[in-house]
């Protein structure tokens, strides 16, 4: 069969045009989306470069799917937040591990699970509420200045609450003491069942302190930032918490900053910088009542952090705090407002102490570089309304609740 080139001419033609048409479709597909690839990562680029971060909103969910064993079910695994007001100015994720939703509401919770209260207790929270129906006759005894929301809910707890003399009256339980070493650690020993046994509450030398935040809250911390952490903040009270959290993550990237915050009237700063263990309220003359007096005589603001000793748990971070920021009381105070203002977050001393630092950490790291922030939101403001929640407390202690100092702050 012949054919000829007029019927065959056109049908080639035909061909060749639809088949020009079709690779020039399949190219501008092609370059379209190697356009499209192309602005996309410049703009992931550019977002990176101005720290911002997409955060997707998700449903509300449990913090796990099973049903927990009691109210020790309900410690430790608390939620990671970011705070958005001060990520947002800063260019830098500033995250708080919200520690006062454990069920004592502090980070306090976690050294319970380290002992068995049968043998001794390190926290006064720990009896009352960890073992309900042990038939525990719970007596806490504390110190004087102790804040009065923390004395009524172990009243209402069940505990019998004196104050002040603890190391003495400590040692009136059982005949026989056995003393350690070291002479701040005093404990009964388990004589006859016919006279009741105590121990000195010493969470500041106990190693279950250290053990409990190293074994639990770091790894938390950890995994809920998905391995990507630049600089990890804390305050030092026992010293348990920055030593066991930091501890853990300089396992997991050594190049993690661990910086401690310290308010007025507490000596790690200097020890940190300068390796003495000093803060000129000790100067000859100026010597306080309280081991940490912020502010007036008898009167203190910043609650739970700050001291001037070493402690054992404080001991184990030897060498491993990378730097230290210094806290005033205005800005702890001013921090705790403008949080509530902006966040809706009331918030403790200690956690407010630990976000001023916070921000002066980001600054150092650098504004909009996408660097990530974390540190302990250790106590809600339920347990400081008679001193930090309380203006009138404040104004005798001449600090003016300033919520400007936080803004300037993010500014400058």
């Amino acid at each position: 069969m012949s054919v000829r080139w007029s019927d065959w001419a056109p049908n080639r033609a035909s061909r060749d045009i639809t088949i020009g048409v079709a690779f020039g479709i399949a190219l501008s597909i092609s370059f379209t989306s190697i356009s499209t690839y192309i602005e996309r990562r410049r703009r992931i680029e550019r977002e990176k470069a101005e720290g911002a971060r997409d955060y997707v909103p998700r449903p509300i969910e449990l913090r796990s799917d099973e049903i927990v064993d009691g109210v020790v079910g309900l410690i430790g695994n608390t939620p990671l937040v970011r705070i958005n007001s001060l990520s947002e100015a800063l260019g830098v994720d500033i995250l708080g591990k919200a520690e006062f939703l454990n069920p004592g509401g502090s980070v306090k919770d976690r050294v319970a699970l380290k002992k068995d209260m049968k043998q001794v207790c390190k926290v006064p929270y720990s009896i009352p509420i960890s073992h309900p129906n042990a038939q525990y006759n719970s007596a806490i005894i504390m110190p004087d200045d102790v804040a009065a929301e923390k004395e009524r809910a172990l009243l209402a707890l069940g505990a019998t609450v004196e104050k002040n003399l603890a190391k003495h009256r400590a040692l009136e339980f059982g005949k026989t003491e056995m003393h350690t070493t070291d002479d701040s650690m005093v404990a009964s020993t388990q004589g006859g069942p016919d006279k009741p046994r105590g121990f000195f509450a010493d969470q500041f030398e106990s190693p279950s302190n250290y053990q409990a935040h190293l074994q639990s809250t770091g790894p938390e911390l950890w995994r809920q930032c998905s391995g990507r952490l630049d600089a990890f903040v804390s305050g030092a009270g026992t010293g348990g918490t920055i030593a066991g959290v930091g501890r853990y993550l300089k396992s997991q990237d050594k190049d993690v900053r661990v910086v401690l915050s310290d308010p007025e009237g507490s000596g790690l700063y200097n020890k940190i910088k300068n390796g003495v263990m000093f803060d000129v309220k000790e100067a000859e003359g100026t010597k306080r009542r309280h081991q940490v007096d912020t502010v007036v005589e008898g009167m203190q603001v910043v609650l739970g952090l700050g001291i001037n000793r070493l402690t054992r748990n404080f001991e184990m971070a030897s060498g491993m705090i990378d730097d230290a920021i210094r806290v005033t009381d205005k800005e702890a105070v001013a921090m705790s407002r403008y949080l509530v203002q902006n966040d809706g977050l009331f918030l403790g001393s200690s956690s407010a102490c630990n976000l001023v630092a916070c921000i002066k950490v980001a600054k150092e790291l650098g504004r909009g570089k996408g660097k990530v922030v974390a540190t302990i939101l250790c106590d809600s403001g339920t347990r400081h309304y008679s001193k930090f929640w309380n203006d009138e407390y404040l104004e005798k202690a001449g600090i003016e609740v300033d919520v400007g100092i936080v803004e300037k702050m993010l500014k400058d």
